[in-house]
């Protein structure tokens, strides 16, 4: 195999790392929308944190498939194709600032630190985490007390 052919499956993983983290992204949002309305914080809650985390998925997406672009580019470096890859990481750069506008609703440039797509799943992920064990906390104590002190 030479190393064109090697550089084109390593593309096509790439590729595929970025649809699937995209695929995930959505799986996770939605789980984690309909964990947020049965906790009982509202549908508004549930669709912000559905939104922000489809946001965040294809954000990571667009990162893996940026990735992918610039290895096909190492495979076959002519100016076309420079011009080519210049163009779509222009694209998929413009869209995930505008994803990233969105979500965070601030300018990238005026965060102190800036978040990637996989960070904020991580972060919702974590803050759903805490607030179903802060419910199971709650549930226990008026389990252990139901209207008289403990001894």
């Amino acid at each position: 195999m030479d190393f064109e052919a090697v550089l084109g499956v390593v593309v096509l993983v790439f590729e595929a790392i970025g649809v699937l983290a995209m695929i995930v992204g959505f799986v996770i949002a939605a789980v984690l929308s309909i964990r947020t309305l049965q906790r009982g914080a509202g549908g508004r809650a549930a669709y912000l944190t559905l939104r922000s985390n489809i946001g965040a998925s294809i954000l990571l997406g667009l990162e893996v498939l940026v990735a992918g672009d610039l290895i096909r580019t190492l495979s076959t470096p002519t100016f076309e194709d420079v011009g080519v890859l210049a163009i779509i990481v222009l694209i998929r750069t413009v869209l995930s600032m505008s994803l990233q506008i969105e979500i965070d609703g601030v300018l990238p440039w005026r965060r102190a630190l800036l978040t990637s797509g996989g960070q904020l799943l991580a972060d919702s992920v974590g803050r759903d985490v805490e607030a179903s064990r802060a419910v199971r906390a709650d549930a226990a104590g008026a389990e252990a007390s139901p209207g008289r002190p403990s001894a």
